[in-house]
């Protein structure tokens, strides 16, 4: 059995919608995340005394305030478009006015280093073809990274993206990390859907579905023929135990074999 746990948050309604908090929904991600969907000419402001923040831009265009600089940020599609990013620590305020109607990931950690803010241009962004090559190209995906523990060691998070293309499969080879994790899911069509795996357990996953996964599970997915999948993916660094690398699952380490061939088996 898993103890991840799934979720949808259906339409999104303006401001805060919540997926974890740290004192809230799926605790044991160690995490804040929230959806935010801003109106037009409106304005937020995000600011932890003791908890560092990133704020993702999904969709629309933003104007973002930090530390007396200030940067426009717009993306009409997490598909074909490489994400913005800005990443400060604790004790900094970040001001979020959006100049069109937008939509924004917002993820804090508890986290008392000091770091310098770090705004994250879409050709910042590290992305790579997973998959490629091999298993008759069932695994193809795009990864994209905005920060990890290579690039920013000082954070207690990871954030990345992953599309997944249509009837592929994406965390593939099965694996796993006792880090905790959280995807946010959003797919090319309103009726899109795909399959996550966590343990033994399989869960219909549709737009703005999220899984809160529980460090252990093994948290393999798929898209449905016909429907790209996009999700963020956020992980929460444990203490003296950073994610650096994914741990692939025994029985399915074969896949790696050099030259393997998964079809015909002969």
């Amino acid at each position: 059995m898993s103890l991840s746990e799934f979720g949808n948050l259906g339409s999104l309604k303006f401001g805060e919608n919540k997926i974890c908090g740290i004192n809230g929904p799926h605790k044991e991600m160690l995490m804040d995340i929230s959806v935010n969907r801003i109106r037009k000419n409106s304005e937020e402001s995000y600011e932890e005394n003791n908890k560092e923040m990133a704020v993702l831009l999904l969709d629309g265009k933003i104007e973002v305030d930090w530390h007396g600089n200030n940067q426009i940020m717009e993306r009409h599609s997490v598909f074909d478009e490489e994400p913005w990013c800005i990443h400060v620590p604790h004790g900094t305020k970040v001001t979020v006015k959006a100049q069109e109607e937008s939509e924004i990931i917002f993820q804090a950690a508890e986290n008392e280093n000091d770091f310098d803010p770090k705004l994250y241009f879409p050709k910042d962004c590290q992305s790579d073809i997973f998959g490629k090559g091999v298993w008759n190209d069932t695994a193809r995906r795009i990864v994209r990274t905005v920060f990890d523990y290579h690039n920013a060691p000082y954070s207690n998070m990871v954030m990345g993206e992953v599309i997944t293309f249509p009837g592929k499969w994406s965390s593939y080879p099965p694996h796993y990390h006792p880090q905790p994790e959280v995807y946010y899911y959003k797919f090319n069509k309103p009726q899109g859907l795909g399959l996550c795996l966590t343990g033994d357990d399989a869960h219909k996953i549709s737009d703005n579905s999220y899984v809160a996964i529980h460090g252990g599970d093994v948290h393999p997915q798929t898209s449905a023929p016909g429907y790209a999948m996009y999700y963020c993916w956020m992980i929460r660094h444990l203490k003296n135990n950073p994610w650096t690398d994914r741990i692939d699952v025994e029985e399915h380490k074969w896949l790696w074999e050099k030259d393997v061939k998964i079809w015909p088996d002969k």
